[in-house]
């Protein structure tokens, strides 16, 4: 028998990436500089926790009609079976149908920046996304239907008090689709997710937010299963 503390180290999991946070918040005066540490601090515990099924970059989305998303501070891809990613000048173009969640990722949460991320979240669930059959060696399986992109918010912060009060419950009652939120974080005080079954918010003040978010996430990508196999053509007929 060891020492070891499965507690202990979940706990330790999110008070690194709260630590994290904060000093990203309190070292740098340039508003922008803070926002890119911040964003590095999530993509590293999604690079370094999530499946290796599953990628994580800052991306824009494109879809095969040639539209793209705004620019996504978190984006969670399938690599498995994505045919192409582009990379162009530091930037990560990723195809529609490759995308399982997106995220934006403030310094605090408010009004704004809640509207802001349900904004940017739209542009990738506006994009078209195709879906063909499934070659198998028991014969040919129907397309994969679309899976419902997750999308949310993660921040250290929130302006509201208490945090994660009726404010929050009301704000996140969006009743557009493509702009609803399906989970957040607020790193100092706890996680809301969509209890879709139910059509309600769980919000739940959690002492380790940022493991319970990463708890939560997981079961959601594995309820999505894959991702649909993409028309490569319908990309190709873009080409001059």
């Amino acid at each position: 028998m060891t020492d070891w503390s499965l507690p202990n180290i979940l706990s330790s999991l999110h008070t690194d990436v709260e630590h994290a946070l904060s000093i990203a918040r309190s070292s740098f005066g340039h508003a922008p500089t803070t926002g890119a540490a911040s964003e590095n601090v999530w993509l590293t515990l999604l690079k370094k926790y999530l499946p290796l099924r599953y990628s994580a970059a800052n991306a824009h989305v494109v879809d095969s009609n040639g539209q793209f998303s705004e620019q996504i501070d978190v984006v969670i891809f399938d690599r498995q079976y994505s045919p192409f990613i582009f990379h162009f000048q530091h930037h990560i173009i990723i195809p529609a149908e490759s995308i399982y969640a997106v995220f934006e990722t403030k310094q605090s949460l408010t009004l704004h920046e809640l509207n802001y991320a349900q904004t940017k979240i739209s542009s990738v669930r506006s994009l078209h996304r195709t879906s063909l059959p499934i070659p198998t060696a028991s014969g040919e399986v129907p397309p994969k239907p679309l899976h419902h992109i997750l999308g949310g918010i993660l921040t250290l912060e929130s302006e509201w008090s208490p945090p994660l009060g009726q404010t929050l419950a009301k704000h996140l009652a969006e009743q557009d689709p493509t702009r609803r939120l399906d989970l957040g974080c607020v790193a100092a005080h706890g996680i809301f997710r969509l209890d879709t079954k139910a059509g309600i918010y769980q919000i739940t003040p959690r002492k380790h937010a940022a493991t319970a978010f990463l708890f939560e996430l997981i079961a959601s990508l594995q309820s999505i299963a894959t991702v649909p196999m993409l028309d490569v053509r319908a990309y190709a007929k873009w080409l001059p």
